[in-house]
Order: C-alpha cells, then structure tokens, then sequence
C-alpha cells in the first residue's frame, strides 16, 4: 500500500532476490498460470505490432494524410474514452479468465476479417475506420480485465515484477514486428501481416485454456448492483496517490504518444524513406522500451517522483528529436524516447495497481486505460491537423511541450499534497533542484 501521498511516496514491493540478494528480473516467471500467459501474450503481440504498423502504412497508401491515420487511431481508442468505466465495472463482476476468452477470440475474427478485405483487393479507407472502431469496442472489456488479472495470476508479491515484464512483453514483440510487417509489406502486401495477427490470437487462447484456475489468486468480485460506477470513481477522487498519476498519464498518453502520426510522417514528409526504414523506426523506439521495461522489473520501488522526472524527460527528448535536423540523430534519439516513456507507463502502472484495493482494480484500471488511451480520439485527429498544416517537426514538439507542462504541473501538485516545497541551492559546485519538506525549510530559515 501506499505510504504517502506526497511526490515521494509510493507502494512498497520487496523484490524476490536470488542467493546472492540481487533484484530477479524474471522471477514471476516462477508461476505457472503466468508463464503460460505470457508465452501467449508473446505470440498475439507480435501480431497485433504488425497489424499496426501495416494499418498505418495502409491509411497513409490510401489516403496520403497523416491526419486519416490519426483518425484511424482516435476510432480505435474512442471507445475507451466513451465506454471505460463500464469495462471496469464487468471486469470487477465477472471471472477475468472467461472476459479474456471471448475478447481475445474477438480480437482475432477482427484481424481475420480486415486480411479477408485486404487480400481480396477490396480494401477501402472505411473499413479500416470500422474495423479500427471494433478493435476499440472489444479491448475496452479486454484492457482492464487482462490487466487485473495478471494480480489474480502472481499475487501481491510478484505483481510489480509481472507488470514490468508484460510490458517488456509487448516491446520485444514491437522489436520483430514492425521488421516483419516491412518485409511483408514490401514483399507479399499488408493482407499477409493482417491475416498473421488474425491467427496469433490462437496463442492466448490455448495458454487460458491450460491455466490452472485452482492457483489463481481468489478475488472477491462486486455483486450486481447499482452505483458500482460512482463508487468506482468516489474512491480514486479521495486518493490523491491515485487520481494525479492518473492525471499525468493522460496528458501524456493523449499528447505525447501518438507515434503513428509522427514516424510515418517524418518518414513520407521529412526525410523520405520508405516502409521497410518506417518499421525500422519503430523497431529503434522498441528496443528502447524493452530496456526501459526490463530495468523496471529490477527495481525494487515504486516512487511518483520518479513518474514525474520521467514524465519531464520524456517532453524534453520529443522535443529533441522534433528539431533533429539529420535522420541518424532522429533515429538514435528514439531510443531514449522509448525508454523513458516506457518508464512514464510502468511507473504510473504499478503505481496505481499497488496502490488500489483488488476488489476495485477494475475499476480502477479501467480509468486509467481510459485516461491513457481514451484521450487518443482528441490528441491523434488534433496533431494530426497540426501535423498537416504546420510540418511534422511542430506536431511532434508540440507533444513534448504539453509533455514537459503537465509534468511539471502535475510535480508541483504532488509536492504540495505531500508537504514538500521546491528548493533551489548550490551544492559541491553545481545547482540543485529537489522537494523537501516545508518543515525542514522553517527549520533552516
């Protein structure tokens, strides 16, 4: 549980450590139910990196418009902003297993039915819409469920450790697939990467299959009943440890994470390469995120000062990277972009799950995914017109920018709740910049 709710606090996790008291990075891995899932977990995200990739690239074919791909990306997530906290409220109700059966298999008819349409040749820009629509319909049970479940599957003890190697999960599946949906493209066309990610979903359906339910960590979910909605969002409102991390991650999520946008239009716009050097770009950004992951499955600790400094270096490296004026420093600086921002979702992630009571992680959850990616509706379809109009290099800083702001507000925020002030010193020659407590300020005045 939380200790705090100031910008120095956080849940406590203590971390398996091996013999010779060293941080396990796979030590959730131990479990059964978890392994199976994430062997799965690795399969369909391979896929689903590759439908991405390949939808975008499809988007921009058919239309030549960085604001039809974030369109594309705003139909998939507005069902998230629209319908979130009613997925949580099913997750909480509802055996989390069972929710993932059906969603996961709906995932996969989705991938399936766009493969069909492409490889006949019959493809058009708004069955891309659709489909983008019904992918965000189905992940808005499927998000908080498959999120909350991973506590059901490693406990309390481990689930740090697992929500870090999900993630590093999805990136080391981002470092194959958008390589692999570049050569597809390039080779064969997009209805094969398509008709792939369609088949991947086989995978987590036969590791929930082989799940023991007898290990899973009982939970005691919510009876049917009313006002489970507003007690859902009561409960984050009184928690300040919860509700500005939260904050934070929407304004980022809804900003400063709309890659889509940016890579294919630094690549069609700015400096003129191809697919094959577009997945390329992605691949460089993954590899960064899989540090980022693995390096959060090592720390022992979870503090919001840190979501805060990440949240503010994030801003800063978008920036950066919007005003390279060579490819190569473009490309090498997506890599810390990556890392950081990885960093930014764990953080924020384990968080808020360590923080939440089970019976309203659901819920909890399920807000937090909305926030995070709900805000993609009005973030994408907004920088991609400014992306448009004004260049691809002040679409991206200007996700940085709002980035590095709400980072700094969000800090402020904290350190305010939590007692702390802002202090400003000199120290063994170089300047200094940290919160302390308003006590010890009286104190040394």
């Amino acid at each position: 549980m939380s200790t705090g709710h100031g910008a120095d606090s956080a849940p406590v996790h203590q971390p398996t450590l091996d013999t010779r008291g060293r941080r396990e990075t796979f030590s959730s891995l131990r479990i059964r139910n978890y392994r199976l899932f994430f062997t799965g977990a690795i399969v369909s995200n391979t896929g689903t990196w590759m439908a991405r990739i390949t939808q975008d690239w499809l988007v921009l074919s058919l239309t030549g418009s960085a604001a039809a791909v974030g369109i594309t990306t705003a139909l998939q997530f507005l069902p998230m902003l629209l319908f979130g906290l009613y997925g949580g409220v099913i997750a909480d109700r509802y055996p989390k297993r069972l929710l993932l059966l059906f969603s996961q298999g709906a995932l996969g008819l989705c991938g399936l039915a766009l493969a069909v349409l492409t490889l006949s040749g019959q493809i058009q820009v708004w069955h891309v819409y659709l489909i983008a629509f019904l992918l965000g319909m189905v992940t808005v049970v499927d998000n908080p469920a498959r999120q909350s479940f991973v506590s059901e599957m490693v406990g309390p003890g481990q689930l740090r450790n697992a929500v870090s190697l999900n993630s590093a999960n999805f990136q080391s599946a981002r470092l194959v697939g958008p390589a692999v949906a570049g050569v597809l493209i390039a080779g064969v066309g997009s209805g094969w990467a398509f008709l792939l990610n369609g088949l991947s979903f086989l995978a987590p359906l036969v590791s929930l299959l082989l799940m023991r339910t007898s290990e899973l960590h009982k939970v005691e979910r919510a009876p049917r009943g009313k006002g489970q909605l507003r007690e859902g969002l009561r409960y984050v409102a009184g928690r300040p440890d919860l509700i500005w991390p939260i904050v934070l991650v929407g304004f980022i999520g809804t900003f400063g994470f709309n890659f889509p946008i940016w890579l294919t239009a630094f690549s069609g716009d700015v400096f003129h390469v191809g697919a094959g050097t577009y997945g390329f770009l992605n691949t460089l950004m993954a590899a960064g995120s899989l540090v980022g992951a693995l390096a959060a499955a090592r720390r022992g600790s979870t503090r919001l000062r840190m979501l805060v400094v990440a949240a503010a270096v994030f801003g800063v490296l978008e920036i950066a990277a919007a005003l390279s004026p060579a490819f190569w420093l473009f490309a090498l600086l997506l890599v810390p972009i990556g890392m950081i921002g990885l960093t930014v979702n764990i953080t924020a992630n384990s968080a808020v799950q360590m923080a939440t009571d089970p019976a309203m992680r659901g819920r909890v959850m399920s807000l937090y995914m909305m926030v995070f990616a709900g805000g993609t509706p009005i973030g994408a379809p907004l920088l991609g017109w400014v992306t448009d109009t004004y260049g691809a290099r002040v679409g991206f800083a200007t996700g940085g920018v709002i980035s590095l702001a709400a980072a700094g507000a969000v800090g402020l925020v904290l350190a305010r709740v939590g007692g702390l002030k802002l202090a400003l010193g000199w120290r063994r020659g170089h300047p200094q910049v940290r919160f302390v407590a308003r006590e010890r300020l009286a104190t040394a005045a």
